[in-house]
């Protein structure tokens, strides 16, 4: 997938999402990334590279990360699960509106 169909999807998908307060991303050719700032001093962290399909959104609150779903060429695509964020879970491909749906479900874990 290529940079602005990738941005395109993930802002329709934040859109009416009632946690999430504002949008800082930022392109550079082939490159997303930047931070969707959340309520409860949470942000969620994104980069996603098209020429390597490299995708990494990490829910932070705290300096660490609480959940995220990352694509990479080692370990595929993976999530970091609410309750042990420093696992990685094998999961299928994901679209930016899946992980954001995903993150929604992770929300309603956290206290």
């Amino acid at each position: 997938m290529d940079v602005e169909p990738f941005l395109s999807s993930l802002l329709d998908a934040l859109a009416d999402r009632p946690f999430v307060r504002s949008v800082d991303l930022e392109t550079e050719v082939i490159i997303l990334r930047g931070r969707v700032l959340l309520e409860q001093d949470r942000f969620l962290q994104v980069y996603f590279n098209e020429e390597t399909g490299t995708t990494a959104m990490a829910l932070i609150e705290d300096e660490q990360r609480i959940w995220g779903v990352d694509y990479d060429d080692l370990r595929g695509w993976h999530v970091h699960p609410v309750d042990d964020p420093d696992q990685h879970r094998d999961i299928d491909p994901m679209t930016p509106s899946e992980i954001v749906e995903a993150l929604a479900d992770a929300w309603t874990q956290l206290p």
